[in-house]
């Protein structure tokens, strides 16, 4: 996607042709800079310290990061030290896995020698599938925003709600959540974002806010609790957010406070859309309440970090000092509340049956 006209991918090789590139989504919106890996454990810490966030990306930046083990050594011991290590830094995105996973099953049984060249082909692979699929699941949420744009007055906007930052600086390009939002925007159908800022880390604000502004799509801030008064108001045509990890009956975990957009939606016949690629799929899941919550830093909830007037970007204290903080990263919203799954394959019902239809060679 574009910052400022210039096309961008979130995860890159360096022109030396092992080291990666990656954009430093921590200071966001206020500075654009980016960050080179060298080894397996600059790769881990941008993970854990969500310098890259967004299940795709936390998975292209797992498989780059088993590349960069293999250029220091291609040995079976560096390959299991960096398979454990960074298995662990973060454990809801199921993506993490199942890039890990596919690198383990490639260079298990290679010879060393052979290991650091399949490594980097099978990461770049993964980077571009990503980018495919995206649009592939842009295309199925078009279809969404043009069925509501139909039954508008000519100009009146298709007004979209989102939730955290499911845009392309969640995958490796275009989003999943944002990827219809897009299309329908370079299509010409008139199309604005409600965005929300999304405590605690603000990747609404910060990251989702910013990315649409660069790209010219229109779209307004709101405070977290804004999202049910803009349904009552009949202000909201559909949400469509984002997913870290869906179990295979259709249980969606997502950045806390989704779940509370999904009762709104639900109570005001808003329908809530999930946009996600297969590989955010946990077939070994059926029941939601199973999917590992990320417990983190009581930081992110009580400090906040902005620019002052005068342009210094500072971080400052929020909370009373001291006071208890619970700080869970994600909730899970029902089934029954999910209108559908945008996938790459087209849209399911939330269900085992709905899944398994679009994706019987996952199930068998």
């Amino acid at each position: 996607m574009n910052v400022d006209g210039k096309p961008h991918r979130t995860i890159w090789l360096n022109d030396d042709g092992w080291s990666v590139e990656i954009i430093d989504q921590t200071i966001l919106p206020h500075r654009f800079e980016t960050v080179t890996l060298r080894t397996v454990e600059d790769a881990a810490r941008a993970i854990e310290d969500m310098l890259v966030r967004g299940a795709p990306l936390i998975g292209a930046t797992a498989a780059y990061g088993v590349c960069l083990a293999m250029h220091e050594d291609a040995g079976d011991g560096s390959l299991q030290r960096a398979l454990d290590r960074l298995i662990k830094t973060r454990p809801t995105a199921v993506n993490l896995r199942w890039a890990l996973d596919e690198m383990r099953t490639l260079l298990h049984n290679r010879a060393p020698e052979d290991r650091e060249a399949l490594a980097y082909a099978r990461a770049a692979e993964i980077c571009d599938d990503d980018v495919e699929i995206s649009k592939a699941i842009g295309s199925h949420g078009l279809a969404l925003i043009e069925a509501v744009a139909a039954d508008k007055a000519d100009g009146d906007p298709v007004n979209v709600l989102t939730h955290c930052n499911a845009g392309w600086l969640a995958t490796v390009d275009w989003g999943t959540a944002t990827a219809p939002v897009y299309l329908a925007h370079e299509k010409g159908i008139p199309v604005h974002v409600w965005v929300d800022e999304t405590r605690p880390r603000n990747q609404g604000a910060a990251l989702t806010a910013w990315e649409l502004g660069k790209h010219g799509v229109p779209h307004t801030l709101i405070a977290d609790n804004a999202g049910g008064h803009l349904m009552q108001r009949g202000l909201v045509d559909l949400c469509i957010v984002g997913t870290d990890r869906t179990t295979a009956s259709g249980d969606v975990a997502n950045k806390i406070g989704t779940y509370l957009k999904a009762l709104a939606a639900r109570d005001n016949d808003v329908p809530f859309y999930v946009a996600l690629p297969s590989t955010t799929i946990d077939w070994t899941l059926t029941d939601g309440f199973d999917i590992p919550i990320e417990q983190r830093s009581g930081e992110e909830l009580s400090h906040l970090t902005g620019r002052t007037e005068a342009g210094e970007v500072v971080r400052v204290e929020v909370s009373a000092p001291g006071a208890p903080i619970r700080n869970d990263a994600f909730d899970v919203t029902p089934a029954r509340l999910v209108s559908g799954l945008i996938t790459e394959r087209g849209i399911a019902e939330a269900s085992r049956q709905g899944l398994a239809a679009l994706f019987p060679d996952r199930t068998s």
